[in-house]
């Protein structure tokens, strides 16, 4: 149990890091968690619903937060191409300039500091772990494109994919993005 208290501890004290390095620059927690993961999501999954079930916050509270990234001029809502009913949010340059600055920067040069083996078995075991708690509330696992049962590689030519459940094309940079569809190979 001490063990258990002691990761948990832990834990608490990482995420406590990076918050505070992100108020420093007038961002709350939930903005920050909103850049990362339009800088990481494709394009099917940068929108307010897949942001909603991404951070497993409210639609409010997603609201709120997207509204305030607009008027600092760090994300912007463009009409989606696939859909006139729905919008996609995008960085400004703005947005991707400030990424850098983000705690979650200094905390990923610290874990590829650690020794290789140190690094896989953390990595495996928060993967188990975050795993865990969304099974525990019927959350969506999101993941990388390439590793979905849907991704097809070079099926239209060297660096040229495919996606088969949204019947997409997808390029090289794409299949290395999450997205809110992506179920494990």
């Amino acid at each position: 149990m001490v063990e258990t208290d002691e990761t948990l501890e832990l834990i608490g004290r990482l995420a406590r890091i990076v918050a505070n390095e992100g108020h420093a620059h007038g961002l709350k927690p939930a903005q920050w968690e909103a850049l990362r993961y339009l800088a990481r999501a494709n394009r099917f999954s940068r929108t307010p619903g897949g942001l909603t079930a991404y951070l497993g916050l409210t639609k409010g509270t997603v609201s709120q937060t997207l509204m305030a990234l607009e008027r600092a001029g760090l994300v912007e809502k463009t009409g989606n191409p696939g859909d006139g009913r729905s919008v996609r949010l995008d960085l400004t340059e703005k947005g991707r300039a400030l990424l850098p600055l983000d705690g979650m920067a200094a905390l990923g040069d610290a874990l590829r500091a650690l020794p290789p083996a140190s690094r896989a078995g953390l990595g495996e075991g928060l993967k188990a772990l975050v795993g865990a708690m969304l099974a525990a509330r019927s959350g969506r696992a999101f993941g990388i494109c390439r590793d979905c049962r849907h991704f097809a590689a070079d099926a239209e030519g060297e660096g040229r994919h495919h996606c088969r459940l949204l019947r997409q094309p997808l390029g090289e940079a794409e299949a290395d993005e999450i997205c809110q569809e992506q179920e494990a190979a």
